[in-house]
């Protein structure tokens, strides 16, 4: 263990009153390798198709809401990761009991395809008004038929988040056709991002959110970018805005233990 001493001003704490009694493609390798100075814990929840890692970040503190926040589930939406691997790779967090997951589906990343190693649409393959689809949307054999799947199931059962945000491209908004809709218009605001109903033209089959809140009492919510948001949008800007939506914010003048 190595103890380094960082001396930076708390900023960008806000106050969530009411809701929390509560860019270019990157390498699937790059995703996965943090910088030494990097203060985090790392757990592998589980392994893809092809046997890569899925690692989730655990930063923050505990004993505060728990926020699990999770990108690269489609491979050919890569932009997002960047945003998660900000807050992994930079100062400390605070204020929340955070995880991290930027590569989902890191076989998918690695790609640059929409599905994983075995063809499987994972946001199409979770057990609750689970179908058979073809195409583009292939939700697999069964339900939780994949290994990224079931890994994520586990590590979700484990952690019991209070609120989960997952992130995709390209339809550039944040669903408010949700059981929490003053939760959803707040993350859309403070993203920036326009609001919109992602009802997938009929039932959302097989999708992550909707298997989370049916069942744990946490709240997930797809948040959607654009095509091509901007590196400085997903580096700079957006991991202090994820921040803001649950009033916890990033530095300290504590020890933090990098190992």
């Amino acid at each position: 263990m190595v103890l380094r001493r960082t001396l930076t001003s708390l900023a960008g704490l806000s106050v969530v009153a009411g809701l929390l009694a509560a860019p270019a493609m990157t390498s699937a390798s790059a995703l996965e390798t943090p910088p030494a100075t990097a203060a985090y814990a790392k757990k592998v929840i589980g392994h893809s198709v092809e046997g890569r890692p899925i690692n989730a970040w655990h930063l923050g503190e505990t004993g505060r809401p728990k926020v699990v926040l999770i990108a690269g589930m489609h491979g050919n939406e890569p932009a997002p990761t960047a945003i998660l691997r900000t807050l992994r790779d930079g100062k400390s967090v605070h204020g929340i009991d955070l995880w991290v997951v930027p590569a989902y589906n890191p076989d998918g990343l690695a790609k640059g395809t929409r599905r994983n190693a075995h063809g499987v649409d994972l946001n199409r393959n979770y057990p609750y008004h689970w179908a058979p689809l073809t195409g583009s949307y292939y939700s697999g054999p069964k339900a939780a038929s994949e290994p990224e799947t079931r890994a994520m199931m586990r590590f979700l059962d484990d952690v019991e988040p209070d609120w989960i945000l997952s992130f995709h491209q390209p339809l550039n908004g944040v669903d408010i056709d949700v059981e929490r809709p003053k939760f959803a218009k707040r993350v859309a605001r403070i993203l920036g991002l326009p609001t919109t109903s992602l009802d997938c033209g009929g039932v959302c089959h097989g999708t992550m959110t909707g298997w989370f809140n049916h069942h744990q009492s946490g709240f997930a919510l797809t948040v959607e970018y654009g095509a091509r948001p901007s590196r400085r949008l997903m580096t700079r800007t957006a991991p202090g805005q994820v921040l803001d939506i649950f009033g916890a914010w990033r530095g300290t003048n504590q020890f933090d233990v990098v190992g």
